[in-house]
């Protein structure tokens, strides 16, 4: 199949590359505008000349305009680039800001976040998105969608990762276009009174008042959880232990309100609604009905992105269905990509939920008919779990290297709990809708709940049993970006060749397979030749960490705190052993002296030189007195260490003119430099 032949598959590949190198390189606006500008003109004038629209002159003037287009979409979408953004004003002190609350946030231990619009900066027309997170303090006001808060504050920088290969929750955050963050607490802003309503906060107050109705039913903790995860998109009340349980199942899938659920919708609607064909352009009055309530239930989900992405794309489906004619599922796939990246956000390209949606819906339409024509077995029992299984084989493929790439894990047994849960999914859905409804209308029986609760229940105890199946769940899997694309390219070299087998395809394949042992091999090298020593950045711990070739040694205060750290990067840096040995007082690397004080200010009585001083555990030493006589060449303070201890050991170092580094502002220290 040469999916190139298909016009929107040309299109949507050409604006992403379009996306791709506006969000890498960072072009601006004038650029861009140019460009589209000039490309749209050439585009009027090839129209107006070649009355013969497959000429390639015309084909290059729409490939240059959409390239263009994707280019200039991402870089509006840049907050540097909007002259009314927050980030082009002075925020540098304290300011009057108001914002209006568009989200509400998992909760953590510590604090209550939510995602603000800012609204003014000091009586001014402002916009821009940010991060709010409140102490978290039984007697503070809780915050909903559509609140408007007066805050005078000073904005604050959300901070990167200060160790390597850790989650870049800033680089998340930024894709969602938020910078900054203000972290407050009681009395550092006020609720604002008559606040403006909008459709998110209907939406959100409707959602609500739902889980309220449906608290006062007879359902369990976790199964309620599943509930508000399966039928309205939240899933801050799930339990660890629960989510776990499900990613580790490969059916973690089932609790984001995405395409999975949108089809099943779809079908079900499109069963319920077939009577209106009846009437009068019933068929068009059906279409009109359906679309509208798959974008009600998209508001009521929240609109998150998964749900938009997944609603877009089966309106096109929907639309396909009334035309009720053929029509390639790669076309309506291509053409609700072009459309979600080009009029909502550009930056969901960027996010691994739009990642793996597309990636699962892309391969089961190409390999499923694959695997069907590979065995169609004549019982029709057998049949349906086969078609079963291959949808989902065919989904863990498309999204296998991105979960590889992003999670470093695979589950050996995600068919069996796809096996058991697809099937009735749908009986889940419908029967979930129905018992919000008669909620709703305080309809709702005990019977009915308790049936329904018993069937989520048993799903529970299926995806706890699958996921209990610890030698089938491969994980701290090493995979970069580099195999990401390698995968991917043998991916479709291989498919392409199962389609339409010939030569050349075999020697793509090889070149790609070949490829990626190659790349494998560069890999192993250069981890053989690693010679690597930092110091970690973690609040009340001091540790070191040596890596020599593919051996680390770990040396920590306190080593039950560490383990994720050192998973991360044990699974980055390729680790094959991990020793834990005790943190001494002093090291030397690569003819390097390193001096550690801690708590105990223990150092040399007789005068030496030493390259490095670590201070740890807030020591009290004078450090004037201490430099005069190790005459340190760097100072480095780790995270163990009191503010107030390290402001004043800055300032120190400051009016000596010496090297200060604090990992908790300039991430770990790498000796390497």
């Amino acid at each position: 199949m040469n999916l190139l032949r298909f016009i929107p598959i040309k299109l949507t590949l050409l604006l992403v590359i379009g996306i791709v190198i506006g969000k890498y390189f960072g072009l601006g606006v004038l650029l861009p505008l140019t460009l589209t500008l000039v490309s749209l003109t050439y585009l009027g004038i090839v129209f107006y000349l070649d009355k013969n629209r497959a000429t390639i002159r015309f084909g290059i003037a729409v490939s240059l305009t959409t390239l263009a287009i994707g280019l200039l979409s991402v870089s509006l979408s840049r907050s540097e680039n909007r002259p009314h953004h927050y980030s082009n004003q002075d925020y540098s002190e304290n300011h009057t800001w108001q914002l209006k609350i568009k989200e509400v946030l998992k909760p953590t231990p510590f604090s209550n976040r939510y995602v603000g619009d800012i609204k003014s900066l000091e009586n001014k027309s402002t916009s821009g998105k940010i991060l709010l997170s409140f102490a978290s303090d039984s007697s503070a006001q809780k915050l909903h969608v559509d609140d408007e808060i007066t805050i005078f504050e000073k904005l604050e920088d959300i901070y990167p990762p200060l160790n390597p290969h850790q989650f870049d929750y800033k680089g998340y955050l930024k894709d969602l276009g938020i910078s900054h963050q203000f972290r407050l607490r009681k009395g550092d802003y006020f609720v604002n009174k008559n606040p403006s309503r909008t459709l998110f906060g209907m939406a959100a107050s409707l959602r609500n008042t739902i889980i309220d109705k449906l608290k006062r039913a007879s359902f369990g903790a976790e199964e309620l959880s599943i509930i508000q995860a399966l039928l309205l998109g939240q899933r801050d009340d799930i339990s660890t232990e629960t989510y776990n349980n499900y990613k580790n199942a490969g059916a973690v899938h089932i609790l984001a309100v995405s395409g999975l659920h949108i089809g099943i919708l779809l079908l079900i609607l499109e069963f319920l609604l077939r009577p209106l064909q009846r009437l009068p352009k019933g068929r068009t009055l059906k279409l009109a009905v359906i679309v509208a309530l798959l974008w009600g239930f998209a508001l009521l989900a929240g609109l998150s992105a998964s749900v938009v992405r997944a609603v877009t794309m089966f309106s096109f489906v929907a639309y396909a269905l009334y035309l009720n004619r053929p029509s390639n599922t790669f076309n309506i796939l291509a053409l609700s990509m072009f459309f979600i990246l080009l009029v909502i956000d550009p930056n969901l390209l960027f996010q691994v939920g739009f990642q793996m949606s597309y990636a699962a819906v892309f391969a089961i339409v190409w390999v499923y008919p694959l695997l069907q024509k590979l065995w169609f077995p004549k019982n029709r029992i057998v049949r349906y779990f086969w078609q079963l299984l291959s949808v989902s084989i065919a989904a863990q493929l498309g999204v296998l290297p991105i979960s590889l790439y992003y999670f470093h894990q695979f589950p050996g047994l995600f068919f069996i709990s796809n096996l058991f849960i697809i099937p009735v999914l749908g009986l889940i859905l419908g029967m979930g809708i129905l018992i919000i409804i008669l909620a709703l209308l305080n309809q709702l029986h005990d019977f009915l709940a308790f049936i329904y609760d018993t069937i989520i229940g048993w799903m529970n105890s299926l995806i706890s049993w699958v996921a209990a199946q610890e030698a089938f769940i491969f994980r701290n899997i090493s995979f970069d970006l580099v195999q990401l694309v390698l995968t991917y390219g043998i991916f479709i070299a291989f498919m392409l060749l199962c389609t339409k087998p010939n030569f050349k395809k075999v020697i793509v394949l090889a070149v790609g397979i070949i490829g990626f042992q190659s790349w494998l091999l560069y890999v192993t090298y250069q981890t053989e030749h690693e010679d690597d020593l930092f110091l970690a950045h973690q609040t009340r711990n001091t540790v070191f960490m040596y890596q020599k070739s593919s051996y680390l040694n770990v040396m920590a205060q306190d080593t039950n705190r560490i383990k994720r750290m050192i998973t991360d990067y044990q699974v980055a840096e390729r680790i094959t052993s991990v020793d834990y040995i005790p943190l001494q007082n002093s090291y030397r690397w690569n003819n390097k002296q390193i001096l550690i004080i801690d708590s105990v200010s223990v150092y040399p009585e007789e005068k030496r030189d030493f390259d490095y001083l670590i201070l740890t555990q807030s020591p009290k030493v004078n450090l004037d007195r201490l430099i005069e006589k190790i005459n340190p060449k760097y100072i480095i303070a780790d995270g163990s260490n009191y503010r107030s201890y390290v402001q004043r050991w800055e300032k120190t170092c400051e009016q000596r003119k010496l090297p200060f580094h604090y990992t908790g502002e300039s991430r770990a220290y790498n000796f390497k430099k």
